[in-house]
C-alpha cells in the first residue's frame, strides 16, 4: 500500500496571521472521581520584577535550564471535580479582570460538557482576583446553584472590611474581592473554614497562610488514591529549583516559604498527585527531588477512556 502526499508547492492555501487556541480541557479519573484541567488562558508575568529571593542574572540562569526567558507566559488554570454526587470547581480564574487574554474558563467548561448551574460548589485557595475573578460577571453570579468555600482568613482579610492594609496591592484584591463574592453573600452562599475541615466527603480543605492569610490546600482522597490542590504555593518552576524564592503578591513571605518548604519535600517523599493553578496546562503532575530542589514531572497525556492513574507509593 502507498501514500500519497501533495508537495507544498502545489498547495495554494494561505496560511492565517495568527491560531487560536482551542478551550484547554484535560480530564483523567482519580479512584471513583473524575477530574478535569479547565484552562482559563495565559498571562505574562515579569519575574524579573515579581520574585525576591534571586538576583536577576540567576533567574535567568534557572528560567534557561526550563527553556524559559522572561518574562514567562504563565497558565492560569482552575480545576473540575466530578464525583457522581456533585461537580465542584477548585477556583475560577480571572473572569473579566485581566483583559481578553485570560477569563477563558467558560469556554473550557462548556468544552467539558458543564453548565455553570451544574456547579454545585467551588473551592477557592485563595482570594486573588486570578482565582475569585469568575465568580461574577456584571455583578451577578455566575454559578447560581454553587456554594463558595474560602478560608475564612481570607474573608476577613479581603472581604470584611475590604480595606488595604499592605503595600502589595490589597486594595486591588479588596475590591474585587466585594465585587465578585458580594452577589454570593447576598445569597447566603458563602461558606467559610478554619483549619483543617471536611468540606464534603473525600475532599479536605486545609488552610495554609502566607500567600494569603487564608489559603488553603483542597485534599481529595478517591478509592486510596490522592491529589491536593495547592493553590499558589507555586508560580514559577524557578521556586521548584529553589523553594526559597518568593514572590511579590505574598502577603507573608516567610510564611509561604515555609509552606512550600514543607509541602514539596512532602510530596517527593510520598510521590503525591499535586494540582498547580499556575504551572503549564493542565498544571497536574508530581516533584521529584533534585539536589536541594525539585524539578516538575507533568502528568503524561492519556486518550483513552478513564482509567485510575496508579496509586501513590
Amino acid at each position: 500500500m502507498t501514500a500519497a502526499f501533495t508537495s507544498p508547492a502545489a498547495t495554494s492555501h494561505a496560511q492565517p496571521a495568527s491560531v487560536e487556541q482551542l478551550p484547554g480541557v484535560y480530564r483523567f479519573a482519580l479512584g471513583d472521581a473524575k477530574i478535569t484541567a479547565l484552562s482559563d488562558g495565559t498571562i505574562d508575568l515579569d519575574l524579573h520584577q515579581l520574585l525576591r529571593g534571586v538576583t536577576p542574572d540567576r533567574l535567568d540562569a534557572l528560567l534557561r535550564q526550563d527553556f524559559l526567558e522572561d518574562p514567562v507566559r504563565t497558565s492560569i488554570n482552575a480545576f473540575l471535580v466530578e464525583t457522581g454526587k456533585r461537580r465542584v470547581l477548585v477556583d475560577t480564574g480571572s473572569g473579566e479582570l485581566f483583559g481578553n487574554r485570560v477569563g477563558r474558563l467558560q469556554e473550557s467548561l462548556a468544552a467539558a460538557g458543564v453548565r455553570p448551574d451544574q456547579i454545585d460548589d467551588i473551592l477557592i485557595t485563595h482570594v486573588h482576583i486570578d482565582h475569585v475573578g469568575g465568580l461574577a460577571h456584571g455583578g451577578k453570579a455566575v454559578f447560581t446553584k454553587a456554594t463558595i468555600h474560602v478560608g475564612k482568613p481570607d474573608l476577613a482579610f479581603y472581604f470584611y472590611p475590604a480595606a488595604s492594609s499592605r503595600a502589595h496591592g490589597d486594595a486591588e484584591s479588596s475590591a474585587s474581592a466585594v465585587k465578585v463574592l458580594k452577589p454570593y453573600a447576598n445569597l447566603g452562599r458563602i461558606k467559610p473554614f478554619s483549619g483543617s475541615e471536611e468540606i464534603f466527603p473525600g475532599m479536605t480543605g486545609t488552610i495554609r497562610p502566607g500567600h494569603t492569610p487564608g489559603s488553603a490546600f483542597y485534599t481529595l482522597e478517591s478509592q486510596g488514591r490522592k491529589i491536593v490542590f495547592i493553590g499558589d504555593s507555586i508560580h514559577s518552576l524557578a521556586q521548584l529549583t529553589d523553594p526559597s524564592i518568593t514572590i511579590a503578591f505574598d502577603t507573608d513571605s516567610k510564611l509561604a516559604e515555609g509552606v512550600r518548604t514543607q509541602a514539596f519535600a512532602d510530596f517527593a517523599s510520598h510521590r503525591t498527585l499535586i494540582a498547580a493553578p499556575h504551572l503549564p496546562f493542565p498544571g497536574i503532575g508530581h516533584i521529584r527531588q533534585a539536589g536541594q530542589g525539585y524539578t516538575w514531572v507533568p502528568v503524561g497525556y492519556d486518550d483513552r477512556p478513564l482509567t485510575p492513574l496508579p496509586l501513590e507509593d
